[in-house]
């Protein structure tokens, strides 16, 4: 007969789903991080609209932020 599996163990996919979250989650943070530290030296409509493309498109939004926004929004505003 063969044994079934303990219900209190979570399944390797569960695992997976659990890290993938963290993980989306850390970048949103550090993406907000970032953000707000250049907050000062920025328009407020700038910031906003990276907030919202942050919080609206997950995992591409905090991408962008990192691979675009820094740069864009490191430069002096004119």
């Amino acid at each position: 007969m063969p044994t079934a599996a303990n219900p209190l163990l979570p399944a390797s996919y569960d695992v997976i789903w659990a890290f993938a979250f963290v993980a989306v989650v850390g970048l949103g943070v550090a993406a907000f991080v970032g953000i707000s530290r250049r907050a000062r030296s920025t328009p407020l409509a700038v910031s906003l609209v990276w907030i919202a493309l942050v919080l609206l498109v997950p995992v591409l939004g905090p991408l962008a932020w990192f691979v675009v926004g820094r740069r864009m929004m490191g430069e002096p505003v004119r």
